[in-house]
């Protein structure tokens, strides 16, 4: 399959939503509103649950079911708002020794110019920071698109998921073609030269597995009409979570921060070693 097509699947407004994740995957959900400044951001949601009776923080883009809750949502894409209401959930989940869960969706930050007003990009770097440090186990699930900063900002965990047809990449393809061929039109070998999709990443080390699509089965929901039953893949995300919690409650509080910066640190060693084979390649 070529990466472009990646890229379509993941975008499928069909695919499971964070509300379907929590809905199949967790049991007790609260939601958790508002970034104690006084507005709440329909784009990042979340809140505690229970995952097999243990008490978890579990938060995501969200972007809403249809037409008029993707306007509330803002088609998942937070603003300062979102990240700074993330923020106080994990840092109020490591207060209290529960790990954090968390999905990835959004096509990037809201870029408009109130975001920027009110701190788009302190917000984020606030958040990658934050949680550079936290000591409790954090662990992200790319469900869909992870774009740029805007998914970063939830995304700095010891462990890194992908689905089989989600990407992850520093801008979509279509804004990679327009800056470097200035013509949005050449998304597809954008697409391909971006490494964005999760077979591409799990090599490159970026990610520390993938859980499989595959399998899904159609529900007959009348004489006409049938759906997709995911029920196969909320078990292998359930199945991922609970693998990576148990090999994660092995460290201690500063060995889980120590852990999470010492991965993200080695991405400047393997960016330099691709980087060294391309420029071999063009010798």
């Amino acid at each position: 399959m070529k990466a472009i097509d990646r890229v379509l699947k993941a975008r499928d407004k069909d695919r499971p939503k964070i509300t379907d994740y929590i809905d199949n995957v967790f049991t007790d959900f609260f939601e958790q509103k508002g970034d104690l400044l006084g507005k709440d951001d329909a784009s990042i949601y979340g809140g505690i649950a229970l995952f097999h009776g243990q008490p978890v923080t579990v938060l995501g883009h969200r972007k809403g079911n249809d037409v008029s809750e993707n306007v509330i949502c803002n088609f998942g894409m937070p603003g300062p708002e979102g990240y700074r209401k993330a923020l106080r959930l994990m840092k109020q989940a490591e207060k209290f020794n529960r790990p954090i869960i968390t999905f990835v969706d959004t096509p990037g930050a809201y870029p408009g110019l109130e975001a920027e007003m009110y701190g788009i990009s302190q917000a984020i770097s606030g958040n990658l920071a934050a949680m550079s440090t936290l000591k409790v186990p954090v662990i992200t699930i790319v469900t869909g698109e992870g774009s740029s900063g805007g998914a970063l900002g939830i995304a700095v965990a010891n462990k890194v998921y992908m689905l089989e047809n989600a990407v992850y990449s520093v801008l979509s393809p279509e804004g990679f073609a327009s800056i470097l061929w200035h013509d949005s039109a050449k998304r597809d070998e954008a697409a391909e030269a971006m490494k964005l999709t999760a077979a591409d990443l799990l090599e490159f080390g970026v990610i520390d597995g993938i859980i499989s699509e595959r399998g899904i089965e159609l529900s007959v929901v009348n004489e006409t009409d049938e759906v997709k039953n995911y029920s196969r893949l909320y078990s292998r995300v359930d199945k991922q979570i609970a693998t990576a919690l148990k090999e994660l409650s092995k460290l201690g509080a500063e060995e889980l921060a120590k852990d999470r910066f010492n991965k993200f640190r080695s991405f400047d060693e393997a960016y330099l070693k691709v980087d060294a084979s391309a420029r071999m390649e063009n010798v």
